[in-house]
């Protein structure tokens, strides 16, 4: 029933953004593969958490386009989402999702990884959307000014608002899987602050070099943000 019930809430959810051209026809899909893998393996709250990120994600795209479009720092020619967009930041909430569902004594463990997943998403999507609005940027590997858009361009404003998702994402993740709010909700708000940090890095060198794409990019800094928790709960415990 769970499975089904995803299966129904991420298909229709999907069809709905692609209606109002929030994504093209291969991120419909493939925003109703991983939405239905997320509640399939993990739960129908792990599922509301990926959808209140996607909501967010979609409000900063949204908020200041007519600018950023001007700018041509926009995603898409509308703000759409494509198919790589989502599955750059869909894959490591799903690998979380999958490793609960097969190891559900450590259910603990891949809960936390998958919250610091999400919340990684959060901080990059919502600094990079509004951040790019500040005009003052640094390149990270640097510090010297660069504009904004740049590969591994920071700001002031971006890193704030990258924290507050992350906090934002964490704490309402930790609350709705563990039914507590406590201490621990800080280990997924640092990780995905580090990996916000680590996507401006590989950024402004591997991306920049061009090894990786930025979605490849978004995947291994949201991978490593999970490890990252992963790692700090086993360490804490």
């Amino acid at each position: 029933m769970q499975a089904a019930a995803s299966a129904a809430l991420a298909m229709v959810l999907s069809v709905m953004c692609y209606g109002l051209r929030l994504l093209t026809k291969g991120g419909c899909v493939s925003a109703a593969i991983v939405g239905f893998a997320i509640g399939g393996f993990g739960g129908l709250d792990w599922l509301l958490l990926l959808i209140l990120f996607a909501l967010l994600g979609f409000a900063a795209t949204r908020l200041g386009f007519t600018r950023k479009r001007d700018m041509g720092v926009q995603e898409g020619k509308r703000g759409e989402r494509g198919y790589r967009n989502i599955l750059g930041v869909g894959i490591p909430p799903v690998i979380a999702a999958v490793l609960c569902f097969l190891f559900p004594e450590h259910s603990r463990v891949f809960a936390m990884m998958y919250i610091a997943t999400v919340s990684v998403a959060a901080a990059d999507t919502a600094g990079s959307e509004l951040g790019v609005r500040d005009p003052k940027v640094w390149l990270i590997t640097t510090l010297k000014p660069t504009k904004p858009g740049t590969n591994g361009g920071v700001s002031v404003k971006g890193t704030i608002i990258s924290l507050a998702a992350a906090a934002v994402v964490s704490a309402i993740g930790y609350a709705a899987l563990f039914r507590t709010m406590d201490a621990w909700v800080l280990i997924p708000i640092v990780c995905g602050f580090i990996g916000c940090l680590l996507d401006s890095l590989v950024g402004a060198t591997l991306e920049d070099g061009g090894y990786v794409s930025k979605y490849g990019n978004n995947c291994i800094t949201g991978i490593a943000g999970g490890l990252m928790a992963t790692a700090m709960m086993l360490l804490l415990s």
